[in-house]
C-alpha cells in the first residue's frame, strides 16, 4: 500500500506546520503586537475559511490545487515556498 511507503499523514502534518509558521510571520492588523490568527487570515481575503485553515494547520485536510493557490494568495506566498518544508 503506498500509505505505508510514502507517510501522507506524516507528509500533512510537516506542511501543516509550515503553514502556521508562515501564518505566524504575519504581524496582525487588529493587535499589532501578535501575529495574525486563523480567523483575522480567514476574514482578510475571504478566500478560505478559519475551519479550512484550521485543518490544514492539524495535518488533517488534503487540499485541493484551488485551496492551495488562495493559501499561497492569502499568506503572500508562492505555492512553491508553500512546499518548501523539508
Amino acid at each position: 500500500m503506498i500509505e505505508n511507503t510514502l507517510k501522507f499523514s506524516e507528509h500533512k502534518i510537516r506542511f501543516g506546520k509550515h503553514i502556521r509558521s508562515l501564518r505566524e510571520r504575519i504581524v496582525s492588523l487588529e493587535y499589532p503586537n501578535r501575529n495574525i490568527s486563523q480567523q483575522e487570515l480567514s476574514d482578510r481575503r475571504g478566500l478560505l475559511s478559519k475551519k479550512t485553515i484550521g485543518e490544514i494547520e492539524r495535518g488533517e485536510a488534503n487540499p485541493t490545487f484551488e485551496t492551495l493557490i488562495a493559501l499561497a494568495i492569502v499568506l503572500e506566498v508562492s505555492v512553491t515556498e508553500l512546499f518548501d518544508y523539508d
